[in-house]
């Protein structure tokens, strides 16, 4: 059997609210918000004593989400440096296409944005870049150009 599909990529932040705000300013719509704990949650995750907040947002499409959660308990773990370079082992990036690459940059902005490196051309296909989204996670951005 094979997968039907890829459901949602985690990230646990420390300020839910700024995420959200995050990744709606994005484009992406707030799905739903709910508190998660008990047995299931411990045995999923293999942690006791689970209980978090959780929101999750999907892109306008309806094809891809994010599920972004805060730990009350056990009390998540920091990673340092937060601005880890883009080539660390692990989670390396998630990406999204957009209309408008630079008006999306500048809306994220005051949201914490930073661009990686800066805005760059790949022939006349794409117009791409890096932000530093929440948590440090790294935030690809690509505009298909016509």
């Amino acid at each position: 059997m094979a997968i039907q599909r890829m459901d949602n990529v985690g990230i646990v932040v420390e300020d839910l609210d700024a995420a959200v705000a995050f990744f709606v300013e994005l484009g992406m719509e707030l799905e739903g918000r709910a508190e998660v704990e008990g047995p299931v949650a411990d045995q999923c995750t293999g942690l006791d004593g689970v209980h978090c907040d959780i929101a999750m947002v999907r892109t306008p499409d309806g094809h891809s989400r994010l599920e972004l959660a805060k730990y009350r308990s056990p009390a998540a773990i920091g990673t340092e440096p937060r601005n880890r370079p883009h080539n660390i082992l692990g989670t390396h990036r998630v990406m999204f296409a957009v209309d408008d690459l630079e008006d999306t940059v500048a809306r994220l902005r005051p949201h914490g944005a930073a661009l990686l490196g800066g805005i760059a051309r790949f022939e006349d296909s794409y117009l791409l870049c890096y932000v530093r989204g929440p948590e440090g996670v790294i935030v690809g951005l690509a505009e298909r150009l016509s």
